[in-house]
């Protein structure tokens, strides 16, 4: 059997002559107790969650490469993927037969986005997702067939729908009034939100039920199929007022559709629910934020007893700040950042997916150890 492989990192870290420079990992109380005795195996996996959080997805694709189009394919057992904003289209290209070509391809996608505007002025967000539609997911519904048929994943869209009157549906003043109420009651609780919006899952039709329990939100579960493939996708990455909402997809519940990460940012869910096996969570940080709302307030983003058999995948954060431009994540900042200046901002961010490969690299040697000795969740 070989030495245990702590997943700290550090230049000074050492374990049986594996050195992690760039990569973390982080696991419940559960699952860190299984990779101590036994490793990580293909086999163990049961769930992927893949987050919202637009660019910062990026430094993931190299990891993602890895994952899908090497390791994970070795294994037999059903695999659901759940995904929310850049989170589904990463796990809707992990259904394509080629996942490592296929996240190759959209990751240059992603990276060569180009936008129409006024100087001085945000592109109109008709626009941006008109461009996102045809850049972006266009490419995925045209292979409906092969993302909705994989033999083993079982796609899982996350959305959120408006259900308090002021975001049923788009409007000039409407939306922003919706949007300042559900701000409020999510100050107040989590719970409360639900008010306001609420979270539509389009799922594989062969798994209208996820293995962990979704009692936490009110939650609508619509079949995903080639009429809605598209809608849902999009619907997804609609951040509100950088992209125009999505309206009444086929087969779910008439009304506005906007960002999954609204509801389920980081999709910190109750998957110590699940009966067997473990959650392997490729994450661009170690925290699991519940929804985009709760990005500044602290206190939601501590693990829970609901991550118990989770193993998060992160960056080492001084990692991060030696190794990618500007010693940060790419973001969506980065539009106002570079400005008119697309070609340094394509550099950047090429930049980072390339240095991001150390993350893959580094997950590569760890997966072939008998034991790893995981830090907790926090």
């Amino acid at each position: 059997m070989s030495p245990p492989v702590a997943a700290a990192t550090g230049p000074s870290h050492e374990a049986s002559s594996l050195k992690l420079q760039a990569l973390r990992i982080h696991a419940g109380r559960t699952a860190r107790q299984r990779l101590r005795e036994r490793g990580l195996s293909p086999e163990d996996v049961r769930i992927v969650p893949a987050a919202a959080g637009g660019p910062k997805g990026l430094i993931l694709n190299p990891l993602d490469r890895f994952v899908f189009g090497r390791w994970l394919a070795r294994g037999t057992q059903p695999v659901h993927l759940l995904g929310a904003s850049i989170g589904a289209w990463r796990m809707a290209c992990a259904c394509l037969p080629d996942p490592d070509e296929a996240f190759a391809q959209r990751v240059q996608d992603y990276i060569g986005q180009r936008y129409e505007h006024r100087p001085g002025k945000p592109p109109h967000p008709r626009h941006v997702s008109e461009q996102v539609g045809v850049q972006i997911v266009d490419p995925l519904v045209r292979r409906a067939g092969d993302v909705l048929g994989h033999p083993r994943y079982r796609l899982h869209v996350f959305t959120s729908r408006g259900c308090h009157r002021l975001l049923r549906r788009q409007c000039r003043w409407r939306t922003p009034l919706g949007y300042a109420g559900a701000f409020a009651a999510n100050a107040v609780s989590r719970a409360a939100l639900g008010g306001w919006l609420e979270r539509v899952v389009f799922h594989d039709p062969r798994a209208p039920q996820l293995p962990i329990g979704l009692q936490d939100f009110r939650t609508h579960r619509v079949a995903l199929d080639a009429r809605n493939l598209h809608a849902a996708l999009l619907a997804s990455c609609s951040i509100p007022f950088w992209l125009d909402a999505v309206h009444d997809i086929p087969g779910a519940p008439e009304g506005a559709y906007w960002d999954g990460g609204l509801t389920d940012y980081h999709l910190h869910l109750d998957y110590a629910s699940m009966g067997e096996g473990l959650v392997l969570y490729p994450h661009f940080q170690q925290s699991i934020v519940p929804g985009w709302l709760d990005k500044a307030l602290r206190h939601r983003h501590r693990a829970t007893a609901r991550l118990d058999n989770v193993v998060v995948l992160a960056p080492d954060p001084q990692w991060i700040a030696r190794a990618l431009p500007g010693g940060k994540l790419p973001d969506r900042k980065d539009f106002k950042t570079y400005a008119d200046d697309v070609e340094g901002r394509i550099a950047a961010w090429t930049r980072a997916v390339a240095e991001s490969q150390r993350l893959a690299d580094e997950f590569e040697q760890l997966v072939g150890r008998d034991s790893i000795e995981a830090l907790p969740l926090e």
